[in-house]
């Protein structure tokens, strides 16, 4: 016998299922999705039934809550929960999640905590399997954590991911994504942030795995002083595709944003940045940069690149820049006419370029480890 969850559980579960039912995986021709086609067949494949969540934490006791477990009353009810998890689903495969609401963690950083350690979340998806995994997290006012994700995986498999995260007032959430998923899987991620006055919200996303994967983000900077920091290495060979997609509303005055997006693409692979800034009527004072970079290792990779500025408000600082194409010449001819082999010289310059982009990491154990992933993913070339 099924315990019984909450009647808003139900709720959530109709609309999603309604909603999706009418609209269908996004297709070619609907806005940003030109550049990243889901396979036709991903339901056919994977969607008879979801698999259950394979996920370990580790970390502080008492603030990782299963999904199921607030659903049921098995654990005292977060008051955040149901606000959060009940807004209007931002496309279908929003709409999806909510379909089948069940597996995920909920993590509650109270008011004024601050986290000495990271809180590490390992999610691993197995050959075959159709996953719905969901994640809320909230952290209170003047509260400061890092929560860092690893996703693994093998064979071939899909996992619809969703995320939904309140920063308070005042608060700091770091956010580290290590996306190494099989090559053979599809990982769609939808990652939605409000920010309150004076709190941060700071991620960072590191690149390797999936045969497609999409991190769709979402960020609103909801008072005066919030501000968001996206920024993100993918590393991508054969026929990978990696999609980020961003939007970052500015809907307060004196709000900051800055994106800051790498890739190296070698044979096939292909990478999409889009990236939208929205600064909205009397949110003046507004500081919001967009900065993306490719390097394409073969005449086959490809880039796509569209940032986007709307601007409703006055005395703001808005820019964009976007980069693409092959190592620089003249850096490799002067390390190979000092003797350096040519293909220690490739490595030498990517690390470099990886680098720049890793900077954006503040903690020096975390950026250790990615660099030790750049250099284990070159030396696989």
């Amino acid at each position: 016998m099924k315990t019984p969850v909450a009647s808003w559980v139900t709720t959530l579960r109709a609309q999603g299922a309604g909603a999706f039912a009418a609209a269908g995986l996004p297709r070619a021709d609907q806005d940003g999705w030109r550049h990243t086609p889901l396979p036709p067949d991903l339901m056919t494949r994977f969607g008879a039934g979801v698999a259950p969540l394979d996920v370990t934490y580790a970390g502080p006791e008492g603030l990782v809550h299963k999904l199921m477990d607030c659903y049921t009353g098995a654990v005292p009810a977060l008051e955040w929960l149901e606000g959060l998890q009940s807004r209007p689903a931002r496309g279908p495969l929003w709409a999806l999640a909510n379909a089948h609401l069940r597996d995920g963690v909920a993590v509650d950083i109270p008011e004024g905590a601050a986290l000495d350690v990271p809180l590490v979340l390992t999610l691993t998806g197995h050959d075959g399997q159709f996953l719905m995994t969901r994640t809320a997290i909230h952290l209170g006012p003047g509260a400061r954590a890092t929560i860092i994700e690893h996703h693994r995986g093998a064979g071939s498999y899909w996992n619809n991911r969703l995320s939904q995260i309140v920063v308070g007032q005042g608060a700091h959430l770091t956010h580290i994504r290590f996306q190494g998923n099989s090559t053979d899987a599809v990982y769609t991620q939808t990652t939605a942030v409000e920010v309150s006055g004076g709190g941060t919200y700071e991620a960072f996303n590191f690149v390797t795995g999936a045969a497609l994967s999409r991190l769709e983000l979402h960020v609103d900077l909801l008072a005066p002083g919030a501000a968001a920091r996206a920024h993100g290495l993918s590393l991508l060979r054969g026929s990978q595709l990696a999609d980020h997609t961003t939007t970052i509303a500015h809907r307060a005055r004196g709000c900051e944003s800055a994106q800051h997006l790498g890739f190296i693409l070698d044979r096939a692979a292909r990478g999409v940045y889009q990236g939208r800034v929205r600064v909205e009527p009397g949110a003046d004072g507004t500081d919001a940069q967009q900065r993306s970079r490719a390097v394409l290792l073969s005449d086959q990779a490809r880039m796509a690149t569209q940032p986007e500025l709307e601007i409703f408000a006055d005395d703001v600082q808005c820019a964009h820049g976007a980069t693409c194409g092959a190592l620089e010449g003249s850096a490799l001819f002067y390390l190979r006419a000092r003797g350096v082999p040519e293909a220690q010289a490739r490595a030498l310059l990517l690390q470099g370029f990886a680098a720049e982009v890793l900077a954006e990491v503040a903690d020096a154990d975390t950026r250790a480890a990615m660099e030790e992933r750049v250099t284990t993913w070159l030396s696989a070339a």
